[in-house]
């Protein structure tokens, strides 16, 4: 490695670390703030004292691999690969990740051509089910698809199910969207999202914390799940069983102060139940990228109201509307009954029942009034019939 006090130094011994430690290891993340990085590789390299807050077992374990990392091979490495390695401070790193505080990432990997702070500043994350449903997998295209029109970008995690259908539906709306991944970037997991993986690197970003090379395990794709949240603006939940890994996305986000949404599915659904769960605490609802866009975007980016159909009688004016609902639906009334049922007078009665005859909702029979063919259809068609 490069001096004390060179320019590169902090580069080269961020880089150290990531072969060294874990990602999301808090206590190294104390070690950094507290120390620096160059003290922290220091004591690695087995120059000085054990650092505090870790067993001697742990400690011996992280000495270990300490002695096989050679961080300008690793840059060398990765530069022919098209890889860079941002790391705080400098102008491309998102500054949402620092919420993280002693979980932060000692830096990311970078795969792709956009600037990843500018892309971080808009982007969403919509996560969910590996074995998704073909509705999770619908709503997941849509979404994103409708996310990537609006300018947003999508972040997902790269996996099969929800996260690949959400990276496929960005693409096809020729958008943005940056693959999150639990090992290194150069070498795309799961194996059968290669050729996904490489589209995303060429049309959008992929990341990861670990160096080019690591592989993924079980435990590195939960604290990836901190970086998805920490990275968006908010995250959407698109199908979820109660123990899914998408869930600690969603927990990341809210305790970060993030938005969390979920996308509803059939109450008898095992793969909506976690959704489910969330929506009976502080996650909103969401069914279409409008929706999202509302929560996480700029003041005044609504989405439309929700309404069913005009129907001629809405434009009624109101006396006229109650007037025609006291009209039984089968037999006829006078207009005592129908001035009764409102309530109005008479007069006031006789004088709306004129005006529907006029508009062809009521016909008078004698001394009675009674709805037309026309209107049983018209008021049928309106109403939630059994």
């Amino acid at each position: 490695m490069t001096g004390v006090g060179d320019p590169d130094d902090e580069l080269l011994g961020r880089i150290f670390l990531t072969r060294v430690l874990e990602p999301g290891d808090e206590v190294a993340g104390r070690w950094v703030r507290e120390l620096g990085v160059g003290e922290v590789v220091r004591r690695l390299r087995g120059e000085g004292a054990p650092l505090a807050g870790v067993s001697e077992k742990r400690w011996a374990g992280m000495r270990a691999r300490a002695r096989l990392v050679e961080p300008e091979r690793d840059l060398e490495a990765a530069g022919a690969a098209g890889v860079r390695f941002v790391r705080p401070g400098t102008a491309e790193w998102p500054g949402q990740l620092d919420d993280l505080r002693d979980g932060r990432p000692l830096g990311l990997w970078v795969r792709g051509p956009a600037g990843l702070r500018m892309w971080a500043l808009r982007s969403v994350a919509v996560v969910g089910a590996r074995a998704c449903t073909e509705y999770g997998a619908h709503m997941a295209v849509t979404l994103a698809a409708g996310l990537a029109e609006r300018g947003w970008v999508v972040v997902s995690g790269g996996a099969y199910g929800v996260d690949g259908a959400a990276h496929r539906g960005a693409l096809g709306a020729g958008g943005a969207t940056v693959a999150v991944l639990a090992c290194g970037v150069d070498r795309p997991y799961p194996r059968g999202h290669t050729r996904l993986i490489g589209r995303i690197a060429e049309q959008g970003l992929v990341l990861g914390e670990l160096p080019p090379g690591d592989h993924p395990t079980p435990s590195r794709f939960i604290v990836r799940n901190r970086v998805i949240a920490a990275l968006t603006r908010g995250t959407v939940v698109v199908e979820a069983a109660l123990r899914s890994g998408s869930l600690v996305t969603a927990r990341a986000a809210q305790r970060l102060g993030r938005h969390t949404m979920g996308v509803p599915g059939p109450a008898t659904s095992a793969q909506s139940a976690g959704v489910h769960e969330l929506l009976r605490g502080e996650a909103t609802l969401v069914t279409d990228a409008a929706e999202v866009v509302e929560l996480v975007g700029d003041m005044g980016e609504l989405a439309p109201d929700r309404r069913g159909p005009v129907l001629p009688r809405d434009l009624l004016p109101a006396g006229v509307r109650h007037v025609l609902a006291a009209v039984p639906g089968h037999g006829d009334a006078t207009v005592a009954d129908i001035a009764r049922g409102v309530p109005t007078t008479e007069d006031d009665a006789i004088a709306r029942l004129y005006e529907l005859r006029a508009l062809g909702y009521v016909e008078r029979h004698g001394d009675g009034w009674k709805l037309t063919r026309q209107a049983m259809i018209s008021l049928r068609g309106g109403r939630d019939v059994c």
